[in-house]
């Protein structure tokens, strides 16, 4: 293919946004894409089961995890067409204002190179172009921004049980922001709540990029290429201009690709992996920081077993209600770290085997009875935290190669102690929520991950990160990165609306001072 202005790396969230706003805009735009294509309607190939939705979570070759808390990097990554935001829950809510000054208001991890002032009219912009549903009044803990364009989801038993027993307790709940249609919005469907909401969502009601973004790019010349595995970022001979990409064809043939600005939008693991595998030493990499600062939500479902029954299957995935109470910055309380509860799950048959998986004191019938009861009587929510970018948590370049001899990526991390401070906090806190609700028994479940964040961390200094607020690296102008990839912090709340508001300020930048990267 000749020459393209744009070349973009992933077919998800910031891929999809970039490619539509970028052709839209007369550049002529190739996406690459190393995983299928999906298809959306009666006639595509997204169905409403969980077995059948493991088809969407990464399919690539496996990287190597390491440290006392190995990322879960299958269950955060996508495959194919839509990428990760493909079977993402889609809870929208914004970054708040102390998340993006860490070291300057609280001594601790990194700054953004941007407030949120900066982010709030792209925040604005994309929820108006996708629809987010909600309560902007009742969502007390939100930062300034425009009113939601659709009213919130309805409230099921689950999370009536739930929100009496946080308010037992003092606390607040808001029905959740979700980018999932209340009502028809900009000619997709409205949400009929049957909880299927990681299997990709085949009405698009959901706003996923195969219902949002890459039509629009589609329509606007833009051009997807599946089975494209990208392995190197081209460069002149003095890596200081990007002038395409190496990658192998469905057939398993090597080509090349040249493109005049090259666009890292893949997942958090395969953005830094590919810069590495570039040049020696990493392109990009005068600051040492690629592949640095990697981290997680730390994540914990609370459970509750009821008498009554919970209608549980009825809603969506993300949750039917938010608190944030325990959100702002607490320095000198012992707890220096956000989090979120995201209240009321819909569940399913595969998540009541987590379920079990929760109960290791039952076996044989116990466990028998206690499922049973649990099918129809349990109540839920999940813990989202904070935690800390730390340049120790890091992705190198493993001594295992892919299919094609390029090494994979090999990634050491573990919760920071402030982090897991707060997760104690929150599991204690949600055991008292679920008796308050009048829960005849309460647990937390084991310690997980959720969202995979840094690698090429944005900043001022060229010396100690990556890119630029708008993801354009600091060593080669024409080559950007986007995504979760960038986060100099990771706040407390689901990444894509943050995802997508980034990308939409490089989409402006590479816009309106073309000439500078092309």
């Amino acid at each position: 293919m000749d020459r393209v202005d744009v070349l973009i790396v992933g077919a998800g969230a910031s891929g999809g946004l970039l490619a539509a706003k970028l052709a839209q805009a007369g550049k002529s735009v190739l996406v690459m894409e190393t995983g299928p294509q999906h298809t959306l309607g009666s006639q595509g190939d997204l169905y409403s089961s969980q077995i059948w939705a493991r088809r969407l979570k990464w399919g690539g070759p496996g990287s190597e995890t390491g440290g006392p808390n190995p990322l879960s990097v299958t269950f955060n990554s996508g495959w194919g067409v839509g990428g990760a935001a493909l079977h993402h829950y889609a809870v929208w809510p914004r970054l708040h204002e102390d998340d993006f000054q860490l070291r300057s208001d609280f001594g601790v991890g990194r700054d953004w190179p941007l407030r949120y002032d900066d982010l709030r009219p792209a925040y604005d912009r994309v929820q108006k172009e996708v629809g987010i549903s909600g309560d902007h009044k009742a969502e007390i803990w939100r930062p300034a921004g425009e009113p939601y364009p659709m009213p919130p989801v309805p409230l099921f038993e689950q999370g009536r049980l739930m929100a009496a027993g946080f308010s037992k307790l003092g606390l607040h709940t808001s029905p959740i922001p979700l980018a999932i249609n209340t009502r028809p919005y900009n000619g997709r469907a409205a949400c009929i709540y049957d909880g299927w909401c990681d299997a990709g969502c085949p009405i698009g009601a959901l706003a996923n990029p195969l219902a949002t973004y890459l039509p629009q790019a589609l329509a606007a010349k833009a051009q997807v290429l599946t089975g494209a595995t990208v392995t190197r970022v081209l460069t002149n001979p003095a890596g200081t201009r990007a002038t395409g990409v190496e990658y192998f064809d469905n057939a398993g043939m090597r080509q090349e690709q040249t493109a005049r600005v090259v666009i890292l939008a893949a997942f958090a693991v395969q953005n830094p992996r590919i810069l590495l595998n570039s040049r020696d030493g990493g392109l990009a990499n005068r600051s040492g920081q690629v592949g640095r600062g990697m981290a997680t939500h730390p994540s914990v479902p609370v459970y509750g077993l009821f008498r009554e029954e919970t209608q549980n299957i009825y809603g969506v995935s993300g949750g039917q209600l938010l608190n944030q109470d325990s959100y702002a910055k607490a320095p000198g309380k012992g707890q220096q770290a956000s989090f979120s509860w995201l209240i009321g799950n819909a569940l399913k048959p595969n998540d009541l085997l987590g379920v079990a998986g929760s109960r290791a004191d039952l076996f044989g019938e116990p466990l028998h009875a206690f499922m049973a009861q649990a099918a129809g009587h349990l109540a839920m929510m999940v813990y989202i935290g904070e935690d800390r970018i730390s340049e120790d948590n890091r992705l190198t370049l493993s001594s295992q190669k892919d299919p094609y001899g390029f090494p994979v990526a090999r990634i050491v991390h573990e919760h920071s102690q402030i982090g897991l401070r707060a997760v104690d906090v929150g599991k204690r806190q949600g055991v008292a929520v679920m008796k308050a609700a009048g829960a005849t028994e309460s647990w937390a479940g084991g310690l997980g991950g959720q969202h995979i964040f840094g690698g090429t961390v944005m900043g001022t200094d060229p010396q100690t990160s990556v890119t630029n607020s708008y993801g354009a690296t600091h060593d080669v102008p024409n080559l950007f990165v986007t995504g979760t990839t960038l986060f100099a912090s990771t706040g407390a709340v689901n990444p894509t609306f943050t995802v997508h508001a980034l990308a939409l300020r490089t989409a402006d930048q590479l816009i309106s001072r073309w000439a500078e990267f092309s």
